[in-house]
């Protein structure tokens, strides 16, 4: 299993034709540098796609989710970057509207 100890999403789309080097590229144009431990979700532009870049501390993962209906729940394009709580991470992934949720599990938002 993978280790995650932040999750971290960026705002801007990302070309899913991007493979580890582009994507690790775009990891440190956009949040400085890729941390160990560390995930960096992106999207594509109609959110129905989304690559993780996983740091384990030794190497680079790099995975992709696609939605067969519907999308993911993004923020628009030119907002901040969001850390994500491993709630968060999970519910996101999933497809389901994650920014319902704050620590814990608790829904702050309906």
């Amino acid at each position: 299993m993978i280790r995650i100890d932040a999750a971290w999403l960026a705002t801007t789309p990302l070309d899913m034709r991007a493979g580890t080097d582009t994507a690790l590229a775009r990891v440190i144009a956009v949040f400085g540098a890729a941390y160990p431990h560390h995930a960096y979700l992106f999207a594509n532009k109609r959110a129905n796609r989304l690559k993780i870049l996983v740091h384990d501390g030794i190497g680079i993962w790099l995975a992709a989710r696609r939605l067969h209906q519907g999308k993911f729940i993004w923020p628009l394009a030119g907002s901040s970057n969001l850390q994500l709580q491993r709630q968060q991470l999970d519910a996101l992934v999933m497809g389901l509207p994650w920014q319902r949720l704050a620590d814990g599990g608790v829904i702050t938002v309906v």
